[in-house]
């Protein structure tokens, strides 16, 4: 297992860059600052979904790059992201806003990709990884939905429902082009469209907490058969 204390100042020569999609995180969103910049990652984006409360005016305050999303939903705002080029950097980090995921288990991340990894995406499930914020009926889910992924498109991940991923530069411009998911199932696309690509993708292990404040967007039900379409509807032939 790679460890998590690899110093940033291994990694300086490297330009890092942090994508956090925000909708009313306005609680958490500072924390999360704060732990990246702890961490060494000051170049981050945050993109704002129309928040009603005040997470803009927390992450102006923290002095990161904010951007309206045009649309709705976490996928749409990484499309945007990516699409737009909005961080030109060597890596692109994609993490969530309410500090179930540690900027500590990045350097896990950026060596594999040293190492020659395009994609590198945290699994719970890996040995050494682990999750304080799934229920039975989702890790149920989860399972489901991996396996479905690994039976239709030959692949062997342990976790596709999952958003804490590391890109490299040929990557985004690769996958920016071809995803299209607007929600929660951007991240399953995602990790098909780059097995498709025969983009090198590798797993570290991550450990999810349990959000800091608030209740998630997620809904287990419908945005799970949201993600249950989407993986069979891109292995139907095109017409």
């Amino acid at each position: 297992m790679i460890p998590t204390n690899i110093p940033f100042s291994e990694f300086s020569n490297i330009d890092i860059g942090v994508v956090i999609p925000t909708f009313n995180e306005e609680q958490n969103i500072g924390d999360v600052l704060s732990e990246l910049y702890e961490f060494g990652y000051h170049n981050v984006l945050v993109i704002d979904g129309l928040s009603s409360d005040g997470t803009l005016q927390v992450a102006a305050k923290n002095g990161v790059k904010t951007i309206i999303q045009n649309g709705h939903g976490k996928g749409q705002a990484i499309r945007q992201v990516l699409q737009n080029n909005y961080l030109n950097t060597d890596i692109t980090v994609l993490m969530d806003a309410d500090g179930s995921m540690s900027p500590d288990e990045l350097s896990r991340f950026i060596k594999a990709i040293h190492n020659g990894a395009d994609i590198v995406k945290g699994s719970r499930f890996l040995c050494g990884g682990g999750t304080y914020d799934m229920t039975r009926v989702r890790k149920f889910g989860n399972s489901a939905i991996t396996s479905l992924v690994n039976l239709f498109y030959s692949s062997n991940y342990t976790d596709v429902c999952y958003g804490f991923i590391a890109l490299t530069k040929n990557a985004v411009n690769k996958l920016s082009a071809v995803l299209e998911s607007d929600g929660f199932d951007i991240e399953t696309e995602l990790f098909i469209k780059a097995k498709q690509l025969n983009l090198k993708v590798v797993e570290v292990p991550s450990i999810e907490y349990q959000r800091k404040h608030g209740e998630s967007n997620l809904h287990s039900l419908s945005d799970g058969f949201k993600i249950f379409k989407k993986i069979v509807g891109l292995a139907l032939p095109k017409r």
